[in-house]
This record gives structure tokens, C-alpha cells and sequence, in this order.
């Protein structure tokens, strides 16, 4: 899937990454040293660029990471109906060390993040007009792509996240093993690296990170660790301050091919190439998708009252009858990554947690959401309710997995903590890192 950051990225991607990777090996006369690409600011503002266009991939939020988040939660909600295996292995909670979805989840997340190091190893080469800016972008980026790897990889009892670097590799020729951190400091580095990033941005950035990006996701990640006012706080200045608004309906907020007054950040997607991956396993062929590998089951249906728009959200496919959703039907729409609509149920449970009333009370942000979509207001709300709601409002966005693991709840018969809700190292890392050490589970 092409972004329009790719045009930009080209030269720096040919430039910075030849050779280092099977994946990238280009011919050596399309390459020049790693020395010349970073020798000037506007090079290292190109990598930056590549840094977008790394992380909106396929295999990462363009589609897939979202994806497998769902089917992971997945119980009676929906069912995986398509031919491809490896999301298969995420919806039957039975993944293979070699499944290629997860191992390119990894290999596109590091990737990303090793290019965002480069960028903050550099900085000082970029004009200090543009440094602060440059520098905010590649630490949002990094804690975006480390929080959600971390989430997905890390060992069931959090003793074990993923392999924390936070120096560019220019030189592929040494020893490049390392070890895995203990997940808390990771999530430590991901709030590091956003508070940085949000000290550093603008408050308006065009298509790209600015302060409440960082801000927001902030609030994400502060409401997955346990921290409820950090959580709240953020969300607050976020819905108070960014100048961002729910779209008048909830189908507004979605299959847009610029962002809506909701996005507070999504990945551009143009009409020159390919389509997104959550467009290709939720649509219709009418659609730009494969007929439907997702179908939508009664049992989640059943949670939106009459009058709820969400609940009407779908349709039925031509190719097999199923029910799909409607928020994928624009192959070249943006990608939401974050949603306004999210920051009120953070901030909704976030006081909820602490018996708090900042910025209003639970109930009236829940509401908030829900009268959007016309559904009957709430005359009170439990942990439970904030839970359902963010299910109703979030589904099919990637929250699934980690609004369960993180509560402690089961997913099926499953507890939160099994080990079959941790993603395995893929085989290809652990055979060529001896540091690392695989999660429960899934053999030596």
C-alpha cells in the first residue's frame, strides 16, 4: 500500500538501507554509502519520511497489526472465514513459531524503529527550525511502533517484552544480538519517548504527528499500564485542547480519504497503489475486499439497542451472505489510527477508576459517545458498561485483545494471562539472536 509519503522516501530508502536486509538487498549500483545519505538535514529529514511510510505497511497499521489484534479478542463476536492460514492461527489462539504475519509484524515494527533511532542520531544535522519538529515526529513514531509490538510479544507475566534499542544501525556487519528488556521498561521507554515527543511538536502538523498525536497516544498507553490519571489527564487535554470533534455521525469517521475532524492521527493512503489490508479482508469484492473474510456474528449484534446506528453499521455480502461491517468499504481511505472518540472512554474510565469528575463525569463522556451514534443515553455506568461501550464504538479498530489482557478478562475460555495471548518470537529471530529467549508455549 502506497502512502503519500513514498515519493519523498524512495531515494532514502534506497540510499540508507541496501544490503542491510533480505527483504531490501538492492543492486549495489542503486547505493551510495550510509555515510552520504546522513551527512545532510534533508536527508535525515527523508528517513523521517521513510519512518511514516515503514510504519503505515501493510504488515503494520496498515491492516495487519489491527487485524490480528481483533481476531485475537475475538470469542463469538466475529469469525475468520478467509482461505489465508496465518490469521487463521491469531483467530484459533493456536499461532505457529513460523507464522509469516506475525514475523513481518516484527521485522516492519523494527524496521521503523530502527530508522527513527537514525533520525534521532542525526538530528543535529537538520536545521533548528525544523529540529524540534523533526525530533518530536521519530520519537512519537518509535513509541508508536514499540508500544504495540510490546503488547503483542511480551511474555505472559510481563517479566519479558521485546528488545529495546534505542541507537540507529549503520553497520550490519557486527554483532547485532540482543536481549530482551523486561516489558515495564519498555512501556517506561514508550512514555519517555511520547512525553519527548509531545514537549517537541507543534500543536498543528498537517498530515503528520503533531503535540495531541503524541498526547493522545499517550493516553493509550498510560490507560494499558495501570496508570488512571496519567490516562485521564491526557485524554482531558486532548478533547479539551486539540481542536478536534466527533463527526456528526459515526459513519463520518470512517472511509475518508482525508482526515475527518475525529483524527487526531491516520495514516494517508492515495489511489496510485494497492489497497489497505483492512479494507481487503473486510469488504466485499463491490467493496475493494475479497468477498468478507470477516463475517460479523449475532452475538455481537445483539449489544446496540434499536435505535443505535452502530448497530446498523454492516451489510451482507454478495460472495457469501455474511455480515460485514461498513467501516471498511474505500480501499484508498486514511487509516485511523487514533479516534476522538477513544479519548472519552479513556477519560470515561480513567475516572471512573479514581472516582474522579475531570473535565465531566464518566457518564456523560460515555454518553457523549453514544449520542453521537443516537443510542439511548445511560443513566449510570460501571467498569462493565465503559467496557461494553469501547466494544460497540472500537470494534474492528484493534483494541480487541488488549482491552481484555489488560483488564484480566478471559477471552473464551482462555485467561488473560495464558500463554496463547502472547504472540511467539518468530522462528526467524530466535535462530539467528541466540540472546533471545521465546515465550511459554511455543518450544526452545
Amino acid at each position: 500500500m502506497k502512502k503519500i509519503y513514498n515519493s519523498i522516501w524512495f531515494l532514502a530508502f534506497i540510499v540508507l538501507f541496501s544490503g542491510c536486509d533480505d527483504k531490501l538487498d538492492l543492486e549495489p549500483r542503486q547505493s551510495i554509502s550510509v555515510g552520504t545519505a546522513i551527512s545532510t538535514g534533508e536527508n535525515v529529514k527523508n528517513i523521517l519520511i521513510g519512518v511514516y511510510n515503514e510504519t503505515g505497511q501493510e504488515d503494520s497499521y496498515g491492516g495487519y497489526l489491527q487485524l490480528m489484534a481483533d481476531l485475537y479478542g475475538f470469542t463469538d463476536q466475529a469469525t475468520w472465514g478467509g482461505t489465508f492460514q496465518q490469521p487463521r492461527q491469531v483467530f484459533n489462539k493456536n499461532i505457529f513459531v513460523d507464522n509469516s504475519f506475525v514475523r513481518d509484524l516484527w521485522l516492519n515494527a523494527y524496521e521503523a524503529i530502527n530508522q527513527a533511532n537514525l533520525v534521532l542520531d542525526y538530528a543535529d544535522l537538520v536545521d533548528e527550525a525544523d529540529r524540534d519538529k523533526v525530533m518530536g515526529e521519530a520519537y512519537f513514531l518509535r513509541a508508536l511502533n514499540y508500544f504495540d509490538i510490546n503488547r503483542f510479544f511480551a511474555s505472559p507475566d510481563g517479566s519479558l517484552g521485546v528488545p529495546l534499542t534505542l541507537t540507529g544501525i549503520v553497520d550490519y556487519s557486527g554483532d547485532l544480538e540482543i536481549a530482551r528488556a523486561p516489558a515495564d521498561q519498555v512501556y517506561n521507554q514508550v512514555i519517555s519517548d511520547l512525553e519527548m515527543a509531545y514537549s517537541l511538536l507543534p500543536e498543528d502538523n498537517g498530515i503528520f504527528a503533531d503535540k495531541y498525536s503524541a498526547e493522545a497516544l499517550l493516553a493509550r498507553v498510560q490507560l494499558h499500564v495501570g496508570n488512571y490519571g496519567e490516562a485521564r489527564d491526557a485524554a482531558d487535554d486532548v478533547i479539551e485542547k486539540s481542536g478536534h470533534s466527533l463527526t456528526d455521525s459515526y459513519a463520518g469517521a470512517f472511509n475518508n480519504d482525508v482526515d475527518s475532524s475525529e483524527d487526531v492521527f491516520a495514516f494517508q493512503v492515495t489511489t496510485q497503489d494497492g489497497a489497505n489490508v483492512l479494507v481487503t479482508h473486510y469488504a466485499d469484492q463491490s467493496n475493494g475486499g475479497r468477498g468478507g473474510d470477516v463475517t460479523v456474528n449475532d452475538e455481537y449484534l445483539s449489544m446496540f439497542g434499536d435505535s443505535d446506528e452502530r448497530g446498523s453499521f454492516f451489510y451482507e455480502s454478495a460472495q457469501n451472505g455474511g455480515t460485514l461491517t461498513s467501516k471498511y468499504t474505500n480501499q484508498y481511505a486514511n487509516i485511523s489510527v487514533i479516534r476522538l472518540a477513544e479519548m472519552y472512554l479513556i477519560r470515561a474510565e480513567g475516572n471512573l477508576e479514581l472516582d474522579t469528575e475531570v473535565g465531566t463525569t464518566p457518564t456523560e463522556d460515555v454518553n457523549t459517545v453514544r449520542i453521537r451514534s443516537i443510542a439511548e443515553p445511560l443513566d449510570a455506568v460501571t467498569l462493565d458498561d465503559i467496557l461494553a461501550e469501547r466494544e460497540r464504538e472500537l470494534m474492528f479498530e484493534g483494541f480487541l485483545i488488549f482491552d481484555y489482557t489488560r483488564t484480566g478478562r478471559d477471552v473464551g475460555e482462555l485467561p488473560a494471562n495464558s500463554p496463547k495471548l502472547s504472540f511467539p518470537i518468530p522462528l526467524r529471530e530466535i535462530d539467528v539472536n541466540s540472546l533471545l529467549t521465546q515465550n511459554p508455549g511455543y518450544g526452545s
